[in-house]
């Protein structure tokens, strides 16, 4: 039987009308339950040095090891200038600090030889070309350098951590085996304009209270009848 090709190619558009739909209700009813981050107050560079520091740890130690390493280094001059061994004891806390120490060390000297210590003219290009800028500094990957741009410069970025990742699969927004590009991809195309940083961090406050890699609370999720995976468990 001959396939109406004029039917079979308005599947995908309203398959993707009806994912946008539902991003839409999820965001709603997550923006009601939790409240958004206040905006990033350090200068540019120190925000990539917490983005970096977050790397593979939770935020309570990640943001230990940021505040030990501020009180006495500020500035890509300053971490250049640093012993190693003492960054490393100061970011001890966050894990990985002898490997996030050489690379806070490696994007400082860079950071100070190429941009004269100011990645602010990073954040004034257009997003494709800053991304690329980002992702050239040595250890800094698609998530961090998504992260600078969206709280950095308020660009319109879904930012994939690993909640994001957990979230997008179970919510059935992503395949099981996309990569980090086409999870940040689909996510955008479902995600209303002006709403994917948005986005970005309600998923992640709903992978850590309730949406959790292990034992998720799927009967006091506040999205459980929009997930394929909650449903089971939504009252009706």
């Amino acid at each position: 039987m001959a396939l109406n090709p004029t039917t079979d190619r308005t599947k995908p558009a309203k398959n993707l009308k009806a994912q946008q739909r539902r991003m839409e209700k999820i965001l709603e009813r997550l923006n009601a339950k939790f409240k958004p981050w206040p905006k990033s107050r350090e200068n540019k560079f120190l925000l990539l040095v917490k983005v970096v520091l977050s790397q593979n740890t939770s935020d309570r130690n990640s943001f230990a090891a940021f505040d030990r390493l501020v009180s006495k280094f500020k500035t890509p001059e300053q971490i250049v200038k640093a012993d190693l061994h003492e960054i490393q004891k100061l970011i001890r806390v966050g894990g990985l600090h002898k490997e996030k120490s050489k690379r806070l060390k490696e994007i400082s000297q860079v950071v100070l030889e190429k941009y004269r210590g100011n990645i602010s003219s990073i954040l004034k290009k257009p997003t494709e070309e800053a991304r690329k800028e980002l992702l050239e500094l040595p250890g800094v990957g698609f998530k961090t350098a998504d992260v600078v741009l969206a709280f950095g410069s308020e660009r319109d970025l879904f930012p994939v951590d690993t909640h994001v990742f957990r979230l997008s699969k179970r919510l059935g927004f992503a395949g099981e085996n996309d990569n980090y590009e086409k999870v940040k991809k689909k996510l955008e195309m479902v995600t209303p304009n002006g709403m994917r940083t948005l986005g970005h961090i309600m998923f992640i406050q709903l992978g850590r209270a309730y949406c959790r890699a292990r034992n998720p609370n799927h009967l006091c999720c506040p999205i459980n009848s929009l997930c394929p995976v909650g449903t089971q468990h939504a009252k009706p």
